[in-house]
């Protein structure tokens, strides 16, 4: 925009001195019409700046496009994230654990988190850490983050989806590998296993579930097609339509 704007106010200036009345050496052209030079420069100069703005915005998008894997000599790991009422499920499917309202990854390592609802949509966000991703139901939506340092994050939901939406937030948690490894072992020597029992009781009693934010929750084990499982029963796979 200096481009154009600097141009403006040197002429607002020199335009006025030089067609002062009292510059009797002013060129008069009473019947000039038309300029080639002017009639380029007044359509290039806009043209050009279109251009580079739209080249700029067509590059940062690709490149801060959530989906867009991250440039990393390590492994992804993958976590699959389902928005419940009202708290996170977090599945680790090559570890074959689950969380409620807690998840840990190593820093320094991507982390592609499939993302979907078994309720109505939210929004995954973990603020520091990059871009949000909306979570809906029978649809499997993705983000590629990862934590450059170790520490805790704040996590939570960025889209309002009901009165229990004040309580959907989380901890994450970025280690180092070797902390990461005995956290998914503390995670395994849970009593508590994700199966369909116990996947039945963190969906039911939702109204009651409002009133309260739901403790951290470990399951040791966990049904390796559960996040399949979720995102069909609202697509309509599993009733074959």
């Amino acid at each position: 925009m200096a481009i154009i704007i600097v141009a403006v106010l040197l002429m607002s200036v020199y335009f006025p001195y030089k067609y002062r009345h009292s510059n009797k050496d002013a060129e008069y052209k009473p019947n000039w019409e038309h300029s080639t030079k002017i009639e380029v420069i007044v359509w290039a100069v806009p043209c050009l700046i279109i251009l580079a703005l739209g080249w700029i915005t067509y590059e940062t998008s690709h490149s801060l496009d959530p989906r867009r894997e991250i440039d990393s000599d390590k492994t992804p790991l993958t976590i699959q994230v389902v928005s419940m009422n009202w708290k996170w499920l977090f599945i680790y499917p090559e570890q074959q654990i689950a969380t409620v309202n807690e998840v840990a990854f190593p820093a320094d390592r991507p982390v592609e988190f499939l993302v979907t609802s078994d309720t109505t949509m939210n929004s995954f966000f973990i603020p520091q850490l990059g871009s949000q991703i909306y979570a809906m139901a029978g649809m499997e939506n993705r983000v590629n983050l990862m934590a450059t340092e170790e520490g805790v994050y704040r996590g939570m939901s960025a889209n309002y989806s009901g009165f229990g939406f004040a309580n959907m937030h989380f901890k994450a948690h970025a280690v180092s590998e070797s902390g990461f490894d005995e956290w998914v072992n503390k995670v395994k020597l849970s009593e508590q296993v994700l199966n369909d029992t116990s996947y039945d009781a963190l969906t039911a009693n939702a109204k009651e579930q409002i009133k309260k934010y739901h403790p951290v929750t470990y399951y040791s084990s966990v049904d390796p097609l559960r996040f399949k499982d979720i995102i069909e029963k609202h697509s309509g796979a599993q009733n074959g339509l």
